[in-house]
């Protein structure tokens, strides 16, 4: 564990190799949501998380690092959960179309907590679409196209789901894991936005 703690990708490939198991069978799907979701869309967005979020890791006791994994994996189930039900409400309350005349990249910002401290709203947008673009380059290529299709080009959940090659389920753990890591890039403030939460 604390191999992996420390960067070693060949220690925590093993850990998540032995926690595998035992993890997809303690994971339970309501029958409601298993066409569009399966064990392994969790567990395959829980697995990229660990290897972003491992550092941050403390080892406890022997069984630390799967309790650890096994809390990962929950709340990707329930956001995933959360995102379905959502999507089937009509309006979707996730979608994130842009009112007219606003820019997708200042909508993305506001739904991450951005609030902009400019009363222009031409500079407003300038500035949100250069501080996404560089936000997303820095994010795991998955996160940044679920991002990239879903929030910026409002595509369909599911044609989303079917250009990153994942269930539908799989794209609203994605986007959510997406949302946290691209609020951490982009930090507390742009120069024309300020993170409110």
């Amino acid at each position: 564990m604390q191999r992996a703690v420390e960067g070693d990708t060949r220690a925590l490939t093993e850990l998540l190799r032995e926690s595998a198991p035992r993890l997809r069978e303690q994971l339970s799907i309501d029958k409601r949501w298993q066409s569009v979701l399966d064990v392994d869309d969790v567990l395959q967005v829980t697995f990229l998380e660990a290897f972003l979020k491992i550092s941050s890791f403390v080892p406890g006791g022997a069984n630390s690092f799967y309790g650890w994994l096994k809390r990962v994996a929950e709340n990707n189930l329930r956001d995933a959960i959360k995102g379905l039900e959502a999507a089937k409400r009509p309006p979707p309350a996730v979608s994130l179309q842009a009112p007219a005349g606003q820019d997708s990249a200042v909508v993305l910002l506001d739904l991450l907590g951005y609030t902009s401290a400019t009363p222009s709203r031409d500079a407003a947008a300038g500035e949100a679409r250069s501080a996404v673009d560089r936000a997303l380059d820095a994010l795991p290529p998955d996160y940044a196209t679920v991002i990239r299709l879903y929030d910026l080009e409002s595509r369909a959940i599911d044609e989303v789901a079917s250009a990153v090659g994942r269930s539908a389920g799989a794209v609203h753990m994605l986007r959510a894991r997406a949302h946290e890591r691209l609020a951490d890039v982009i930090g507390p403030a742009t120069n024309f936005f300020t993170r409110t939460s």
